[in-house]
């Protein structure tokens, strides 16, 4: 990046960013079926920028900018399995400091680790996610990474829904947690960019307000 954008002009330019590329997709009349069972109007796929260079750098540097700001002192960089690998691995290198990441559970053979790189007690290090809902498998990834005597300083991701649910699991937990992008902004370009009409936003607003009776 040219200059340091605030938070807000990245924000929006990510949330505009995924949008274009499909990463985030958005369908009221035909919604989405989450692995939990819910049904949502909305599908993240943030592992899609890999594959748009622009973008796939934009976030490597935001996250890069963000590291810097709010956890000082970082000396290594944790993903989690499996779309946090990746963003993790762009992030550590842009950093100069190791990469390790975590399985969602620890492989059935050979040395069966849970954690996969140089674990270095007393490391600080920050943990990278692509996309936060609740933040159940984040958080145990950061359990996980502490059990191994690293010290969590904090998450990284690149979108959240911004679920109360999410905020009351990270602060349970006292893992600050940091986004690059959120649904509100995202739902801001949405609308400006023409990709929604004040129909959609109603029902978009009020899925994100009660998820699981939504639709």
């Amino acid at each position: 990046m040219e200059r340091v954008l605030s938070e807000k002009e990245i924000a929006l330019k990510v949330a505009s960013d995924l949008l274009q590329i499909k990463a985030i997709k958005l369908s009221k009349e035909n919604p989405f079926t989450w692995s939990s069972g819910w049904k949502s109007p909305i599908y993240c796929d943030n592992r899609l920028s890999l594959s748009f260079p622009e973008t796939r750098t934009f976030i490597k540097e935001a996250l890069a900018e963000a590291a810097k700001a709010k956890f000082p002192g970082y000396e290594a960089v944790a993903g989690v399995a499996t779309a946090g690998i990746p963003q993790g691995a762009l992030l550590a290198e842009a950093l100069g400091v190791p990469f390790v990441y975590v399985r969602s559970k620890p492989k059935g053979h050979g040395m069966e680790n849970l954690i996969e790189g140089k674990v270095t007690p007393g490391q600080k290090v920050i943990v990278v996610e692509d996309l936060v809902s609740t933040g159940g498998s984040s958080l145990k990834a950061a359990e996980a990474l502490t059990a191994s005597g690293f010290e969590v300083m904090g998450m990284l991701a690149i979108f959240t829904y911004g679920f109360p649910l999410a905020d009351d699991n990270f602060k349970n937990a006292d893992i600050q947690l940091h986004c690059l992008s959120n649904y509100q902004i995202m739902l801001q370009k949405a609308m400006e960019l023409g990709y929604i009409n004040e129909s959609d936003l109603t029902s978009l607003e009020e899925w994100r307000n009660d998820p699981g009776n939504w639709g």
